[in-house]
């Protein structure tokens, strides 16, 4: 990916009670991450917006879910995350006392 910036790359970060959960526990982060994004990309994205080294980067697409409104159906768009686990000692400030 030429001329993106890290922002472009993570897009939010994402807190839900299965991410928090291993957030406390394992020093894993989840993000959104943009669909092109690999894991190199993601590692460097990460390391230089929050100041950390990062350990692991885990990556999967979700399929997003087909909705229904009366007789008419359509779909949510697909999407990637990235699950992060920093080196010990290393925390994103971001994510704490959510």
């Amino acid at each position: 990916m030429s001329k993106t910036s890290y922002y472009d790359l993570i897009r939010y970060p994402l807190m839900t009670e299965k991410s928090m959960e291993a957030t406390e526990q394992d020093n894993q982060y989840a993000f959104v991450v943009a669909r092109q994004a690999n894991k190199v990309e993601i590692t460097k994205a990460v390391e230089a917006l929050f100041k950390v080294k990062v350990k692991q980067v885990r990556t999967l697409m979700v399929k997003g879910k087909v909705k229904r409104v009366g007789r008419s159906s359509g779909k949510r768009p697909d999407w990637k995350k990235a699950v992060v686990t920093l080196m010990p000692n290393n925390k994103i400030e971001f994510f704490e006392g959510v």
